[in-house]
């Protein structure tokens, strides 16, 4: 073998054992004769005994993680936030004029026999009056910026929400908010009371028994499509025109759901939980009573919660079937009116009776279950 040969071989052949690897590594040639090496994140820059420096790694903070429950100045900030952003946008296009602003409300019609004070006209229409005044020599029309009538700005509804509630109504014909109001608070009660007396109890024997699930739920999967207002005329035809099927509209707009929603959550009870009770000798309804509904309570409270606000959804359709009545009758006779202040003001109240009692409902459901962490 030539020493050229010979060379290569000792140049690629791995370092003996305990020389390369392992405990004991020998330095590098480079180090050893006191070249510069390359600093890595377990070596100090320069050299020495120094802290260990770790090579920074830039990091994209996530605005989606675990979520971690906010603070309750955090909560509470957010939450009145929440209502202030549409409150300013609503106001912003009110007062702002050159935001919309599209009509010309006439404060003074001038020599125009057409404009009355109050009126709105477009735009281009107002001042090709102007000018027609203008040249003509007579008394011009004067007119500020103003919105559609349909979109009344925040302090006339404000004032239209508080004279809703306490002033007697202009109109002949008409009733007070406050009643009309408690008359549809009543169509709810009911129709829901009677969707939950049916449709809880099959929502859980649907969901414990998988027989009767499967004989029940593939019709209520196939009604539950059906619009509830289809099955106006055929409840006006069999109950009257009255309240009966208004009533009748908010059980069909709730009890098929509330059949699959319950019976769902039945299904997601621990089984080990069933299986210890069938162990211990509880059986059918027993087994219901004493161990399927306490497992599902606080979640069958929350589904409750959730399908109530449908049957607030379904009340307007549910008043205008029959006789108009309710909150719908005051909605409908204030637009016939164009007081769309007073339309805004309806609209409002139910929002606000809604919110008020789901605030109350979550209250009670956490001195109902303090143990459910949902609740907390």
């Amino acid at each position: 073998m030539s020493a050229e040969m010979r060379q290569g071989l000792e140049r690629t052949s791995p370092p003996p054992c305990g020389e390369g690897t392992g405990v004991g590594v020998a330095p590098p040639a480079s180090a050893a004769v006191g070249h510069p090496t390359t600093p890595t994140s377990n070596s100090s820059p320069q050299g020495g005994g120094g802290a260990r420096v770790s090579s920074p790694i830039s990091r994209r903070r996530s605005w989606i993680g675990v979520a971690r429950p906010l603070s309750p100045r955090r909560r509470t900030s957010l939450a009145i936030l929440s209502f202030l952003i549409p409150l300013l946008a609503w106001a912003a296009v009110s007062y702002v004029p050159f935001l919309w602003h599209p009509l010309m409300e006439v404060t003074e019609p001038g020599d125009i026999a057409w404009m009355e004070p109050g009126m709105r006209v477009p735009k281009a229409a107002f001042a090709e009056e102007v000018a027609s005044a203008k040249a003509a020599g007579t008394a011009e029309p004067a007119g500020i910026p103003a919105n559609p009538v349909y979109l009344p700005a925040p302090h006339e509804v404000a004032t239209a929400f508080w004279t809703s509630l306490t002033a007697q109504p202009t109109q002949r014909d008409a009733i007070r908010l406050p009643l009309s109001l408690w008359h549809s608070i009543q169509i709810i009660a009911f129709g829901f009371l009677l969707s939950s007396v049916i449709g809880v109890p099959l929502g859980i024997l649907c969901g414990a028994q998988p027989t009767l699930a499967r004989l029940t739920e593939p019709v209520i999967e196939f009604v539950r499509y059906m619009p509830a207002p289809a099955f106006g005329a055929l409840m006006v035809a069999i109950l009257g025109i009255y309240d009966g099927p208004k009533i009748a509209i908010i059980v069909i707009g709730t009890f098929f759901q509330q059949v699959l929603v319950i019976a769902n959550t039945t299904r997601r009870i621990e089984p080990l939980l069933i299986e210890a009770a069938l162990t211990l000798g509880a059986r059918n309804l027993r087994l219901i009573r004493r161990v399927i509904v306490p497992a599902m309570l606080p979640q069958l409270y929350r589904d409750q919660r959730i399908l109530l606000g449908w049957a607030w959804t379904y009340l307007i359709v549910a008043e205008l079937i029959g006789t108009s009545s309710g909150i719908t009758f005051f909605i409908t006779q204030q637009a016939r009116y164009q007081h769309f202040d007073n339309v805004y003001a309806a609209i409002l109240i139910i929002g606000l009776v809604g919110s008020i009692t789901d605030l109350a409902l979550a209250w009670l459901g956490r001195r109902l279950f303090p143990y459910d962490r949902s609740e907390a």
